[in-house]
């Protein structure tokens, strides 16, 4: 079957899937993500041989220790996504929640009722576990959702929505409520991206180019996240030694994620106390700093950093860092730099936290605590369909409220009008 023909007809069955989900109870969608979770964890044995695959490819393309990371599935991770499963499966359910009912002069009631999205097209890289969160998170939002995962995890992709799609056969719901794609071909993407008539909106995840391709080629709304350039920045007033743990983990606890920092902003009055300090530690987990020359000054091991290290998302155990002289300097520096992603300050100086607060616009920041945790699992949300940095029709980490909209619902009895 011709590339286009075959995406169509996924397109199609997931619309007639979509008005299915859309109709379930939260009783039905509840029961079905705990037997996902369930089925995954029974599966686990097979999961790891198909990853294994996936990653025997990966080691032979000479593929990064970061991109390798990211698509390795262990027991843990396996544990992860039947937990974020059964975490979407407690949260409330958005779906037909009617908010702000009011009454007009004529006697009218005007409100705003929640319902799904409708089709929700994901294009991914690496991540195999990007597979069963959207997929949890569309379900019990009342979606229908095409995954289409990078051929670098294909093998992984394809067990994982297999498990899925049986449980949906085994409670007689509509398989295609959840389709994985399971070709490698490019011209897929390109086909889906095309049908603007059955798909309501794409969400991309994955590196800078694959954003910047399906926004550019898609006829569908796009959520779009370019890249995750996280500062941290430690002010003159903040308590270093926790300001070293924070900068610890937000760097090496998992470099190669979105929302691990890139570059650390000191102010220059504990720079000379503060900088050694991190920089030894950093230096003993492997981490290559590129600093400005204030800090290369004090730090001479530092490599110099150039220009384009401030706009730099590594993905690795590279950090860049600059001494500032004054807070206005920071932000100055994250308003220029910064991808809208995550942003933290380290500070016991309450008015200066509430102004970070209040002045960065990125859609996460943060007061005295790691960019890790800009992730919609440890923020409450459970698992996350992905991070925004647009902020339109979402902005930060997506979770449920976010695949869907309100449509108004209006009560009379019998009112025309004049």
């Amino acid at each position: 079957m011709p590339i286009r023909e075959e995406m169509t007809e996924v397109a199609v069955a997931s619309r007639k899937a979509a008005r299915q989900m859309a109709n379930l109870s939260s009783v039905i969608k509840n029961d079905l993500l705990l037997q996902m979770a369930t089925a995954l964890e029974d599966a686990k044995e097979l999961l790891k041989i198909e990853n294994e695959k996936d990653l025997y490819l990966a080691r032979q393309n000479n593929m990064a220790p970061a991109m390798v990371d990211r698509l390795t599935l262990t027991d843990e991770r396996i544990y992860g996504m039947a937990d974020g499963l059964r975490e979407v499966a407690s949260l409330p359910d958005p779906v037909g929640e009617i908010s702000g009912m009011w009454l007009r002069p004529n006697g009218i009631q005007v409100g705003r009722q929640r319902i799904p999205l409708g089709v929700i097209g994901i294009v991914y890289e690496s991540r195999p576990n990007v597979t069963a969160d959207a997929a949890g998170l569309c379900l019990k939002s009342g979606n229908a959702v095409i995954l289409r995962g990078g051929s670098e995890a294909i093998n992984s992709n394809c067990a994982i929505g297999t498990i899925l799609q049986k449980v949906l056969q085994r409670l007689e719901l509509p398989q295609a409520a959840l389709q994985v794609v399971t070709t490698s071909d490019r011209d897929a993407v390109k086909e889906l991206l095309q049908l603007d008539e059955y798909i309501d909106l794409i969400i991309p995840r994955g590196g800078e180019g694959l954003i910047r391709f399906v926004a550019e080629t898609s006829r569908i709304p796009v959520i779009k996240h370019y890249k995750g350039v996280c500062h941290t920045y430690v002010d003159a007033a903040a308590d270093l030694q926790m300001a070293g743990q924070i900068c610890m983990n937000a760097k090496v606890q998992r470099p190669g994620v979105c929302n691990a920092m890139e570059t650390l902003l000191v102010h220059c009055d504990i720079a000379a106390e503060f900088l050694p300090q991190v920089t030894a530690a950093m230096t003993k987990k492997g981490v290559e700093l590129r600093g400005c020359p204030a800090a290369r000054k004090i730090c001479a091991e530092l490599m110099s950093a150039t220009e384009e290290d401030w706009s730099a998302e590594y993905l690795e155990l590279i950090l860049a860092v600059r001494v500032v002289d004054s807070y206005e300097q920071a932000r100055e520096h994250i308003e220029n730099y910064g991808s809208l992603h995550t942003e933290v300050i380290v500070t016991n100086d309450y008015r200066l936290s509430q102004r970070f607060l209040r002045e960065i616009n990125s859609s996460v920041v943060m007061v005295n605590a790691s960019s890790r945790f800009s992730d919609g699992n440890q923020l409450g949300l459970g698992a996350e369909i992905g991070i925004s940095t647009t902020k339109l029709h979402s902005f930060g980490p997506m979770g449920l409220e976010d695949l869907t909209t309100r449509k108004f619902v209006v009560l009379g009895d019998g009112q025309i009008r004049e």
